[in-house]
């Protein structure tokens, strides 16, 4: 019996062919194999087409399939995670009106401002447990003044996750911790936001059916099926946004288990009983995968959007053909602190915690006799390490303490200067386990199929690969406090003007 998990990134699709009786992995691929674009008509702007996710869905399925290793027939439940935030919208037919404006776009940032005022501070944070901010109902609203004719033709409002069920099924839902990442759902009275509403205009017939994360969402269409060699009728039975679903992925369900993932974007992640909100909206609470109208179970959510793009981007500038683990072997060879460059990666749009500033990317002191690659590849990874650490200071303060953090080991956690500057500058233990997002996936469809009894069944002989604890080394507080000394100085500084909320 096997499953199949589906991770729609914004770098690329990664799909996992799981086996459910095993929790073992026969199989996985990644498609484009070139990180996919994302289209920036204005600065700060970010943009990526729905349909081109569904093509790179398609030829991932069908490249996992060509590794021979196991029957496709075999599949009997398909789960989707997919990148957050992001705004879908379709006509009655189906068709996408739009690209989609995605997570790490800024435009809507005076939109969600602007509701804030009238909605107010405490309204959001009591019932909606965040600002507006830029968030997937700030995108609609963008839509609605900035492109009236677009917006007239709406027949229903998606997340990337509802969109790639479609295209499998037909059928359009969505669940209650889509709708909260949205910044629709109104916890204190447990349904869909009358405040977002009314302020923003929006007709109660855009959202689709509301369905339990662990559900049947619909069952794969006979063209979808011969297309894509699968059997016609088999369930998808699970949808998460990427970050409840790692956590998923790493078993972290219970109050005060925290979770961390440090891909395009580095985000921690811990799962709270409470409605916790943090006043300044600097981190974010979502519905967790298993919330429900008689648990809460809240995922306050840490978002560092300049994470992993930051390494990508370094590669890029020495050149494609350069691999990350020649980059990573790089960096092993400078000592902590890279001689005194500083790096600082909030080049990826607005950084929800400090405050929704553009500060933009910066290098500082470099010297051209002395410094080299190796050290502007340690320099990044440890610019993002610190920026991690900023973010736990924050979650702390809203009684977030961490006693040891998951995460999978993948993306920049394949570091060892990456994942040893972790624990040494948070002073916080990591357990990686081996997978990631798709492999979540694939176990939530088993969940959401019943294959399993519940999540604790699934995860009984979960077990880390490995576990790296802080050594007694203090060097890393030295250079955070530097670290930190000059980011307060750049966000005093800059110039932090927002963008204009304008469509050309």
């Amino acid at each position: 019996m096997l499953l199949l998990g589906i991770d729609v990134g914004t770098s690329s699709v990664k799909v996992s062919v799981l086996d459910a009786q095993k929790l073992k992995r026969v199989a996985s691929a990644n498609y484009p194999e070139r990180e996919a674009d994302i289209i920036s008509l204005k600065q700060g702007w970010a943009e990526q087409n729905p349909e081109i996710w569904w093509e790179h869905v398609t030829q991932a399925i069908l490249k996992c399939h060509s590794s021979g290793t196991y029957n496709p027939k075999d599949i009997c439940a398909v789960g989707i995670a997919y990148q957050m935030h992001g705004l879908v919208i379709t006509d009655k037919e189906n068709n996408v009106l739009r690209n989609s404006i995605i997570w790490c776009d800024s435009r809507a940032i005076d939109t969600g401002k602007e509701a804030e005022s009238v909605i107010g501070e405490k309204v959001c944070r009591y019932r909606l447990l965040n600002a507006p901010g830029n968030f997937t109902a700030s995108k609609l609203g963008w839509v609605k003044k900035n492109e009236p004719e677009t917006y007239r033709k709406i027949h229903k409002v998606m997340l990337p996750g509802d969109f790639i069920a479609l295209k499998l099924t037909g059928n359009i839902t969505t669940t209650i911790s889509a709708l909260s990442e949205g910044i629709f759902w109104d916890f204190s009275e447990k349904k869909l936001s009358d405040d977002i509403l009314s302020y923003f205009g929006f007709s109660q017939d855009f959202f689709p059916e509301v369905k339990p994360v662990f559900s049947v969402h619909g069952c794969v269409t006979e063209t979808v099926a011969g297309r894509l060699g699968l059997k016609a009728g088999i369930p998808v039975a699970y949808k998460a946004g990427d970050q409840p679903n790692n956590a998923f992925f790493l078993n972290v369900m219970k109050p005060g288990e925290v979770a961390a993932t440090a891909g395009t974007s580095g985000v921690v992640y811990a799962v709270s009983d409470r409605l916790i909100s943090d006043p300044e909206s600097r981190v974010n609470s979502f519905a967790h995968v298993n919330y429900s109208l008689q648990n809460n179970s809240i995922g306050v959510l840490l978002c560092i959007n300049g994470c992993g793009i930051s390494n990508r981007w370094m590669r890029n500038l020495f050149g494609q053909a350069l691999t990350y683990e020649t980059m990573n072997e790089a960096a092993a060879t400078v000592p902590p602190g890279s001689d005194g460059l500083l790096v600082f990666p909030f080049g990826n749009g607005a950084e929800r915690m400090l405050g929704n500033k553009i500060i933009g990317a910066e290098i500082f002191n470099i010297d051209y006799n002395f410094h080299t690659p190796a050290h502007l590849f340690r320099a990044t990874q440890e610019g993002i390490v610190f920026a991690f650490r900023y973010g736990l200071e924050i979650l702390k303060a809203i009684g977030i303490q961490p006693e040891v953090i998951r995460a999978g080991k993948s993306n920049l956690f394949l570091s060892k200067v990456f994942t040893e500057a972790f624990v040494n500058s948070t002073g916080i233990a990591v357990e990686l386990y081996e997978g990631d997002g798709s492999v979540g996936a694939a176990i939530g469809a088993g969940t959401g199929a019943g294959i399993y009894a519940s999540p604790e069944e699934a995860f009984a002989s979960y077990r880390p690969v490995e576990v790296i604890e802080p050594s007694e080394n203090g060097i890393y507080d030295e250079l955070y406090y530097s670290w930190k000394e000059k980011l307060n100085h750049l966000i005093l500084t800059k110039n932090n003007n927002l963008y204009v909320s304008t469509y050309s």
